[in-house]
């Protein structure tokens, strides 16, 4: 028995330090319940969402905010100005806040709120989470929907329930994982194109999510379980450029059209105002969005959202050593536009959309 005990230590977790418990999506969700005000604004996000994606709604969708989430008060004042903003424009525009706590690395790098809330390397995941829920339900008591990326397949269980929209990243659309956990979430799934610039992943990707699958997963009491799901109906496709260049100009955009019909898709497409498609300049995303709107108004049919990446201040900032010198709203991952740019390009776009959008076709 001591020699098979042995043998089982020597190969089993040789890299592993520690097993640390996280409470149950079950006792989280008991210790921070749904209102009946946030559960109001999800589904009402998510139908209207839908409703857009199946052409029965005329407006355009527009997920935006800060790049992450690190300043639960700073994220609650943003919310608090597109609230008010998203009301003003609602007959044209349905907002929703990007509400991003997981954040990919190419190599390494803070990995986001959940995963490091503190931002000292302490990785307190189970704090990360509760707190991620805690704001989620904040942001839609104050009647925002809310869209953020899954990343990790546990998340959802923890804090789905408060989610409108999810995109899979431009590094996860490929993964087999990110599809068979789509293809089980409540909510319409962007996927974006790939890195490369590939858009055959976003397309299988949809094909494959919206298929039933069964997985390895983690029930509500935190038992993993085999995750058997019905598919998801409500994939579409998210430009965001690639390899350094963007593809939301006419032709990308006529080609991304072409293959969806190919693929026996609808043809709906979402422009990322940010990442390649400005060149990771934030201050090229007013451009995009003017570019996107004007095809609208030239008769395009397939864009039916866009993305922003947007904080109360412009441009981002390096995590400091000393917390306290963290400058108030600005982004510290990728770069983002300022609250006033933010206000005029959706007033702009609003205003430009208001009399053509009823107009759209089916498509």
């Amino acid at each position: 028995m001591t020699l098979q005990m042995t043998m089982t230590e020597k190969l089993e977790n040789l890299n592993v330090a520690a097993f640390d418990p996280m409470p149950s999506p079950a006792e989280l969700h008991a210790r921070l319940p749904i209102s009946e005000r946030a559960a109001a604004t999800v589904a009402n996000g998510r139908k209207a969402l839908n409703a857009i994606l199946d052409r029965k709604d005329h407006r355009l969708f527009v997920v935006v905010g800060p790049c992450s989430i690190h300043d639960p008060v700073a994220g609650l004042d943003y919310a608090r100005r597109l609230k008010a903003l998203a009301d003003e424009v609602s007959d044209v525009l349905l907002i929703v806040m990007r509400v991003y706590f997981e954040k990919p690395r190419t190599t390494v790098g803070w990995k986001g709120y959940i995963n490091d809330p503190f931002m000292d390397d302490s990785f307190r995941v189970d704090v990360g989470m509760e707190k991620a829920r805690a704001f989620l339900l904040q942001v839609n008591e104050i009647g925002l929907p809310t869209g953020t990326e899954a990343l990790d397949p546990n998340s959802p269980q923890y804090y789905g329930d408060l989610i409108s929209w999810t995109a899979i990243g431009a590094r996860t659309t490929e993964s087999q994982t990110h599809r068979e956990m789509s293809s089980g979430l409540s909510t319409p799934v962007g996927f974006k194109n790939g890195t490369s610039g590939d858009l055959t992943v976003a397309i299988n990707a949809i094909l494959s999510a919206s298929r039933p699958h069964s997985f390895l997963g983690l029930d509500m009491d935190g038992r993993v379980c085999i995750v058997r799901t019905t598919g998801n109906p409500y994939g579409h496709v998210v430009l965001r450029g690639g390899d350094g260049k963007p593809n939301y100009d006419t032709v990308s955009i006529a080609m991304a059209e072409e293959a969806l019909k190919k693929a026996g898709l609808p043809a709906n497409l979402v422009v990322d105002c940010s990442h390649a498609n400005s060149y990771k300049k934030p201050e090229m995303q007013p451009l995009v969005m003017a570019d996107v709107v004007s095809q609208i108004r030239a008769g395009n049919q397939s864009i039916v959202g866009v993305m922003i990446e947007s904080n109360i201040e412009a441009g981002n900032q390096p995590i400091p050593a000393d917390l306290s010198q963290l400058k108030y709203g600005c982004s510290v991952t990728d770069g983002c536009v300022d609250w006033p740019t933010t206000e005029k390009m959706l007033r702009d776009a609003a205003t430009l959309l208001r009399d053509v959008l009823p107009e759209r076709s089916a498509g």
